[in-house]
């Protein structure tokens, strides 16, 4: 049988056609050339073949295999050997040959007579998809590499290579000898040659040999593709795989995490000037001589070769990294070549004179001094540090550059020759605008548009959602401050004292006051986002580090470009307060300056109130997260947490005595929780949580209006820093009471409690706090903390509790048997209309009452507390009949 790959010799073995897997005379055999019989004209009258498969030993005795034929309604027969069916072998059928295992002797004696031969999985594939049997001219064992096309470098055992190669096509891939832009894996027993270079160019996924040896364990797996992401990234060419490295120039924090990403990355790191080192990291900026003369095996490359491998996921073509000394000979060479050293020098020294002579007019006279280095621009103004200093220049050469950033500068245009102080703060309020605007510039062209390209090599660095919370509405800040820049550069050449530039800022006003807000309020998150992705993705972590290099930042972080807009507000405001004092009573832009410092006050106060809703939102999402059960209805837009106190019951309500009791104290209701037991067992957490599991259980939210007095407990001896609270719930005719004691260190007891009221007075609308508190003896109440924290009350409150999950563990129902009746009772009664009675008759009807008629009923921990609380006894009842 002919093959593209492997040549097939008279006795039967598999040889390879050249040390390249293919030999390029070989026709390629790929996908395309796989297909279906289909009649021609000229076969026409010729006998119609039937396809059938002959089903070989064990593959005869699957009747999964059987069912999937029946499907497909191909007729099959089943044989133990070869010679069996050369005796019942026909030429009125197309024989395909089913075998469970591709290694033994039945299969090789197929394989040498040129038989068409299956795997099960491609069988039960076609099934499952309804599909006829594919031809294949070699044997197929199943479909988890169809439409991959491979290639191999590195190999050079020739045994190794023809055993990828076998099981590859085995797996329905397809092998090219050369490299081009079809081959969608690489793979590489090695880092280097120009496969591995054309490779990493063009973003082809490299992958190790295990690739295909575990895809091959996995070859039975219906809809197993070995292309699959999950799978494929297990076995990637990490990029410093047969890589030793060294780093000279760090400081000690910056090498050790140079060090740990380089073990992450698959390489290893060696003392600087260790023989076995293939890779020397410079920091070029710090280490200028070399402390040895490096072998001609060592690479000495920059940091940006470091950071660059890791970004794309593969290691970076050293070339283009390669560390050079001030006076090497190569330097030396490209500076005599650029020197002027021709005939006409004088002439071009004298033309160069002229032209920076020139520059230094446009200068001094122009307010649009020629792009400098950022260093130069920090002299242009003392009173706005928080826009120039460090402030990076933009550059156009990185990405498409906005149009209102392309627009020529004005520079020849003359100004009045005698500048006064309202022009010099309009100069530095536009030198400020624009400094501003490189910035956003720089955020958007040098970090944003790079993360949101398609077709990144290695797969996006980010997901939509990250780049979306990092970035938020920086494009559209651009956008305004882009229109506000030019308005104030028309302004600035066309020079007036009449001319007025609050009306710039008035009229953004609005758009300011939608921007801003978002991206504010979310600030932090955003650094936090940053600070995630930087942990748990190096090659984002490796974007950053190669980006804050360039000029363009300034040698500052994201984050420090991030936080300009938060500070560009007040900035601006500073300056036109600035502008104001120095303009005239009679200028009709003195009140429009005030004007426009109020719409920037207000849309700053618009920031904090939409920054305090915001934390108070995220304080009350934080709650629900921590407390397993907390009802929905806790989310309102209206409602705000004011205190959190950590207690402990001193009664048997709302839960045992001596448990941990969490309270939320809201402007409008207080929820109750206790913490959770210790669950006996382990559980596993559902796969992609990313918020540690509840630690709280939900006991009750109580509305503030159900609180009728707060009780503030004397200190005596068995009895400390205590309180309770005397509660009425709507369906209780008695008064139910709930002690605790504050065990919170940071919140006095006095002031805690004047809170509560406070915040009650203000839900029932009364205005004497002070009534709400009610000073009492703990004897009265029945309330002690004496040998709370004793090792018996610790261990009787431990036996309480095993008791219960015992009782719990062997009952029928988790709902005690008397509740359950008088719950059926009162349910039976209030649908017949009629009280409930002790009979026989009411009882044994009211255990036949549907279960519909008890869907109607509201969960308890939905309204309040008497299904949980017991009436207390008479002498309780006595003691605060008088408090009401």
């Amino acid at each position: 049988m002919a093959d593209n790959s492997i040549l097939v010799s008279t006795a039967g073995k598999s040889l390879l056609a050249d040390s390249s897997i293919f030999d390029s005379k070989v026709p390629e055999i790929s996908k395309e050339n796989e297909f279906i019989g289909s009649a021609s004209d000229a076969d026409e009258e010729m006998p119609q073949i039937e396809t059938r498969v002959i089903l070989v030993q064990e593959a005869g005795r699957q009747e999964e295999l059987i069912k999937a034929l029946k499907e497909i309604k191909v007729p099959y027969l089943k044989m133990e050997s070869v010679e069996e069916f050369e005796d019942s072998d026909s030429p009125e059928f197309e024989n395909i040959f089913v075998v469970m295992d591709f290694q033994d002797a039945v299969f090789n004696d197929l394989y040498k007579a040129d038989y068409r031969i299956l795997g099960p999985p491609v069988v039960l594939n076609c099934a499952k998809k309804e599909e006829p049997l594919p031809y294949s001219c070699r044997p197929l064992y199943c479909a988890s590499m169809v439409n991959l096309v491979l290639c191999f470098t590195g190999f050079r055992k020739k045994e190794e290579l023809v055993k990828l190669v076998t099981l590859a096509h085995y797996m329905g891939g397809t092998i090219r000898k050369d490299f081009n832009s079809k081959v969608t894996h690489l793979v590489a027993n090695c880092t280097q040659g120009e496969k591995f270079r054309a490779a990493v160019s063009l973003g082809t996924p490299i992958m190790k040999p295990e690739w295909i040896f575990k895809a091959w364990e996995r070859r039975n797996e219906q809809d197993f593709c070995a292309a699959a992401d999950e799978f494929r990234n297990e076995f990637k060419v990490p990029p410093f795989q047969d890589c030793m490295l060294s780093f000279l120039g760090f400081s000690d924090e910056e090498k050790a995490n140079m060090e740990e990403m380089t073990e992450m990355q698959g390489g290893h790191y060696l003392p600087v000037g260790d023989e076995r080192c293939t890779h020397l990291i410079v920091e070029e900026n710090a280490i200028k001589q070399l402390p040895f003369e490096p072998s001609k095996k060592l690479y000495v490359v920059k940091q940006e070769w470091f950071w660059g491998s890791i970004q794309m996921d593969a290691r970076a073509g050293e070339s283009m990294y390669l560390y050079e000394k001030a006076n090497t000979p190569e330097l030396k060479k490209s500076v005599s070549l650029l020197s002027l050293s021709t005939p006409n020098s004088n002439r071009k020294r004298r033309r160069l004179k002229e032209t920076l002579a020139q520059l230094a007019r446009e200068t001094d006279i122009s307010p649009f001094p020629p792009r400098k280095r950022p260093s130069a621009e920090h002299s242009l103004s003392i009173g706005s540090l928080l826009d120039i200093s460090n402030t990076p220049d933009s550059s156009s050469n990185y990405g498409e550059t906005p149009k209102s950033c392309t627009k020529p500068s004005k520079n020849s245009t003359p100004i009045p020759p005698k500048q006064s102080a309202r022009w010099q703060v309009a100069k530095e309020l536009y030198q400020t605008e624009s400094n501003y605007v490189n910035i956003l510039e720089t955020i958007i062209q040098l970090f944003q548009v790079p993360l949101e390209e398609e077709g990144q090599r290695g797969g996006p660095i980010l997901a939509p959602e990250e780049i979306k919370a990092i970035f938020g509405s920086i494009p559209d800040i651009f956008d305004v401050h882009t229109k506000i820049k030019e308005d104030l550069e028309d302004l600035i050449i066309n020079w007036d004292e009449s001319k007025s530039i609050g009306d710039i800022f008035l009229k953004y006003s609005k758009d300011l006051v939608k921007i801003y807000p978002p991206f504010v309020n979310f600030f932090e998150m955003s650094k936090e986002t940053i600070v995630n992705c930087e942990k748990l993705k190096p090659r984002f972590h490796a974007f950053l580090k190669i980006n804050q290099a360039k000029p363009e930042c300034g040698r500052q972080s994201l984050a420090e470009l991030l936080i300009r807009p938060v500070q560009r507000l007040p900035s601006v405001a500073l300056l036109l307060n600035d502008l104001k004092k120095h303009t005239s009573d009679d200028n009709p832009d003195k009140n429009t300056l005030e004007r426009a410092i109020g719409s920037l006050k207000e849309v700053m106060t618009h920031i904090n109130e939409d920054k305090r809703k915001t934390e108070a939102q995220k304080q009350i999402f934080d709650v629900v997260y921590e407390v397993d059960g907390c009802p929905a209805n806790l989310l309102s837009s209206h409602r705000s947490l004011v205190q959190r106190v950590e207690t402990i019951s001193l009664g048997e309500h709302p839960c045992d005595r001596g448990e941990q009791v969490t309270l939320f104290l809201f402007n409008d209701c207080l929820e109750i929780a206790r913490k959770r037991h210790k669950v006996i067992g382990t559980f596993k957490s559902p796969h992609g949580q990313t918020r540690p599991p509840a630690a709280l259980k939900h006991i009750h939210l109580m509305p503030l209006s159900q609180i009728k007095k707060v009780l503030d407990i004397k200190e005596t001896e068995d009895c400390h820093n205590a309180f309770a609270l005397l509660v009425r719930p709507p369906t209780e005719q008695a008064n139910v009471l709930l002690s605790f004691q504050m065990t919170s260190e940071d919140l006095p007891k006095d002031a805690w409690l004047k809170m509560l009221c406070r915040h009650v007075a203000n839900t029932i609308c009364k205005a004497d706090v002070e009534n709400l508190i009610y000073t009492a003896d703990p004897e009265s109440f029945e309330v002690n903390t004496k040998d709370m924290d004793s090792t018996l009350s610790r261990a009787s409150r431990a036996i309480k509790k095993t008791s219960k999950r015992v009782t719990r563990a062997f009952s029928f129902t988790k709902t005690p048997k008397r509740a359950f009746r008088r719950t059926l009772i009162a349910t039976q009664s209030s649908v017949e209309g009629r009280s409930p009675c002790s009979s026989s008759d009411t009882y044994i009807g009211s255990r036949l009452t549907s279960t519909s008629s008890l869907a109607g009923i509201q969960s308890p921990s939905l309204v309040s507390l008497p299904a949980f609380f017991e009436k207390r006894s008479h002498t309780l009842s006595r003691s605060t009949t008088h408090l009401i």
